[in-house]
């Protein structure tokens, strides 16, 4: 007798009755994902089994979707490259009408340079922090493609030349001015929320960061949109600790945090947490200090009545899946306190 066929496509990981149950204690205004989905060695934590990589790429958003724990994505390629609406369209239908996609707007918006394949800098960008440019090209396509499954729309400055780093004032109201300038995200997308991003530590210097706080502030009565500021956990930046009480001085407000690369990496160390993490299929380098600060936060945010969205790169810990699942434990025990 044959062996039954494997279905065609991606399959999801049958989810053990502990994951199952840690999912439905979770707060249902918290989302926790990933930094994309196309990891081989996911296999068993969120594939029924071994997938090749492009396959997962095109193919494994429905089967990750299916992971109680995973409620969001962060669909990073947006940065790199403009998405039209019926791209975004094509990443909502293969969704739960309950999922909601993290999208980066675009470097065409957000990098003060035009940049070489290789990400060296090389000339002015006209159309940095361009407000029309940023409404046409992303908030518009987000709005018509992705519709409800809109989540945190995030603005992710890029390191700045030093010429920009000396005018930060400026440029923080030139940030204010673009996110005010933003359309309401409402009734297209009800849990949609504005976020920055920031990849210099000087945003936080004392003298910036009330300034910072005050433009954000600013933007969000002027938009009516849910403006926050984006914890951003990357070795460029401060630690968790020291970018929250920017965050405090927005209160109340939802939560956007995006936990990309271990504090132990400096800041170009992406290619070496890389080499060290692969295949992403066990923790390395666990970061307790951050999960629990990060979990203490969320279930403040979310027991106030605010939304939670973050996602967790491969390379903070080792493995994304295993990372979300970590943190999920913590934010219910940080509930229950």
């Amino acid at each position: 007798m044959r062996p039954p066929r494997r279905p065609s496509g991606v399959q999801a990981a049958e989810p053990a009755p502990d994951v199952l149950a840690l999912a439905d204690a979770l707060p249902r205004q918290l989302r926790l994902g990933t930094s994309s989905w196309n990891f081989p060695g996911w296999a068993g934590l969120v594939w029924d089994g071994p997938y090749a990589e492009a396959k997962l790429s095109k193919e494994g958003l429905a089967a990750y979707a299916r992971h109680p724990l995973l409620r969001t994505v962060s669909l990073d390629r947006a940065f790199y490259r403009p998405l039209s609406a019926s791209q975004y369209a094509h990443y909502a239908a293969q969704v739960p009408d309950d999922f909601r996609l993290l999208v980066k707007a675009p470097s065409l918006v957000c990098d003060a340079l035009v940049r070489a394949e290789d990400g060296r800098g090389m000339a002015p960008n006209a159309g940095f922090l361009n407000a029309d440019l940023a409404v046409r090209e992303f908030i518009e396509p987000v709005l018509q493609g992705l519709g409800n499954r809109a989540g945190a729309l995030v603005f992710q400055v890029s390191p700045l030349p030093r010429a920009w780093l000396g005018r930060l004032p400026e440029l923080i109201e030139r940030i204010g001015a673009l996110l005010a300038a933003l359309p309401p995200l409402l009734p297209a997308a009800p849990d949609g929320v504005i976020a920055l991003e920031v990849r210099d530590a000087a945003f936080l210097a004392p003298e910036h960061a009330p300034l910072l706080a005050q433009a954000l502030r600013a933007a969000r009565e002027a938009s009516g949109n849910p403006v926050t500021y984006c914890l951003g956990l990357h070795a460029r930046m401060p630690p968790i600790e020291d970018q929250l009480p920017l965050l405090r001085a927005l209160w109340p407000g939802p939560l956007v945090a995006r936990w990309n690369l271990h504090r132990r990496h400096g800041a170009f160390g992406y290619e070496a947490a890389k080499a060290q993490y692969e295949p992403f299929d066990q923790l390395v380098d666990e970061d307790p200090e951050t999960r629990r600060e990060l979990a203490r936060v969320a279930a403040a945010v979310t027991q106030a009545g605010y939304a939670a969205h973050i996602t967790i790169n491969n390379k903070a810990e080792g493995s994304a899946p295993l990372s979300v699942r970590a943190l999920a434990e913590q934010v219910v025990m940080s509930g229950q306190r």
